[in-house]
């Protein structure tokens, strides 16, 4: 009987320290896994340039940088994701370098509340400000927008500061005029069943919601003259004259001249410097993938990711553009 209790114990002992083992070793694999970062993106709405691109960067950081999992949120857009940034809600952004402006120095909507927080990454392609008539508004330029019923953009994002900007440029105001604050995806639904004469859309071309549109109607982009471009360009250096090639979208048959914004991507200052880097590094060197996604990628490149950056940089993106010199 004392043999067996001692050859029992010796069997538990060993079952125990297996155990034990056993334990140990799941307890470790879950710290490995605790290691994990998570990263939101900040983009914009579903029928916009900034989500499918954002979406596309968010499955190539996943992919390429180690223990790291991102994921794109859609949202307000522009000045929306300048807050979330400012509340440390979201780690990386997409916006217009127009907004990152005024939320750094403090200007415009973020007077008095000024978005210390936030670090360039890059600058990635023209955001071309499109406002889309319906054919037979009698709208030819933008005096004409007056006693019209115009998309304005969603309450408080970058599209509606650009129609502001504009208006304002011209003599106009919102009292000029009858606004409606509505998405893009609102805005091509209001002009396909001619509820509004107009829309402005900030966005990188073409845009999914102008090509929904011209589907279905018979729209035309306003043509800017070389004076307006230059009174709006002395007025917000940031907005500089492009040209719409023709045939960018259905019926347009000639290119239109407006002007243009860059979309930047940033990032939270405390964001640590060497997942910065790779975050970056891993965009420019996977560039392909974005392309695939949206045609408008094609403008990501490296000899440009710093024009019209208006924000400091963050050390992180520095340390890889200085690398690739």
């Amino acid at each position: 009987m004392k043999v067996l209790n001692k050859k029992t114990l010796v069997i538990f002992s060993l079952l125990l320290v297996f155990t034990v083992g056993i334990v140990g070793c799941s307890s470790n694999q879950s710290s490995e896994g605790d290691k994990t970062t998570y990263l939101s993106i900040a983009t914009g709405g579903t029928s916009g340039t900034y989500y499918p691109i954002g979406g596309a960067m968010a499955k190539i950081i996943s992919e390429e940088v180690a223990n790291t999992s991102a994921s794109a949120q859609s949202t307000g857009a522009s000045v929306t994701n300048t807050r979330l940034v400012s509340k440390k809600e979201v780690e990386l952004a997409i916006l217009q370098n127009d907004i990152a402006s005024y939320a750094f120095n403090g200007a415009n909507k973020f007077e008095d509340k000024p978005v210390k927080n936030m670090r360039g990454i890059a600058t990635l392609y023209p955001e071309i400000i499109q406002i889309v008539v319906r054919e037979g508004t009698g709208i030819e330029d933008i005096k004409d927008l007056k006693g019209k019923q115009v998309a304005v953009g969603a309450p408080g994002s970058g599209v509606e500061a650009n129609a502001k900007q504009i208006l304002a440029n011209f003599n106009l105001t919102y009292e000029d005029l009858e606004e409606d604050y509505l998405s893009f995806s609102e805005a091509a639904s209001r002009l396909k069943d001619k509820q509004i004469d107009a829309a402005f859309l900030t966005a990188g071309v073409p845009t999914a919601a102008v090509m929904d549109i011209a589907a279905t109607q018979d729209i035309k982009l306003l043509n800017f003259s070389q004076e307006q471009i230059d009174k709006l360009h002395s007025e917000y250096p940031f907005l500089t004259g492009v040209e719409v090639p023709a045939g960018t979208y259905s019926g347009q048959d000639e290119k239109v001249k407006t002007v243009a914004l860059k979309a930047t991507l940033v990032a939270l200052e405390s964001l640590d410097e060497e997942l910065v880097y790779n975050i970056t590094k891993s965009i420019f060197e996977n560039r392909e993938q974005l392309i695939e996604r949206h045609s408008r990628a094609q403008d990501i490149k490296v000899e440009t990711a710093q024009d019209g950056m208006t924000i400091p940089l963050h050390p992180g993106a520095k340390k890889y553009f200085d690398e690739v010199k």
